[in-house]
């Protein structure tokens, strides 16, 4: 194989890769990294359940805020474009 194919071919395979991780991404969305509230890091020990969505905060301070209106807070994540973890099916009632 000529040099040229060779570097078409890569070009070409390299292309795809970016368009199909790209995708992947898109359809996944991405993970929530801030908290709601005060916009600080999650600490993933830190969280409440809602409607089968676990939304993280930053510390303790945030529950009860996030506990007065859930819906409020998962809808800014998902229109920031967040996809909020499933409540695991061993969930407890830890909150």
């Amino acid at each position: 194989m000529n040099t040229r194919k060779w570097l078409a071919m890569f070009a070409a395979v390299t292309v795809m890769s970016g368009i199909i991780a790209w995708s992947a991404v898109a359809e996944e969305g991405k993970a929530q990294t801030s908290c709601p509230v005060m916009k600080g890091a999650v600490n993933k020990e830190m969280y409440v359940d809602h409607d089968g969505k676990r939304i993280y905060v930053c510390c303790g301070a945030c529950i009860p805020e996030v506990k007065k209106n859930p819906e409020k807070y998962i809808k800014q994540l998902e229109d920031e474009g967040v996809v909020l973890e499933k409540v695991p099916a061993d969930a407890g009632a830890k909150e």
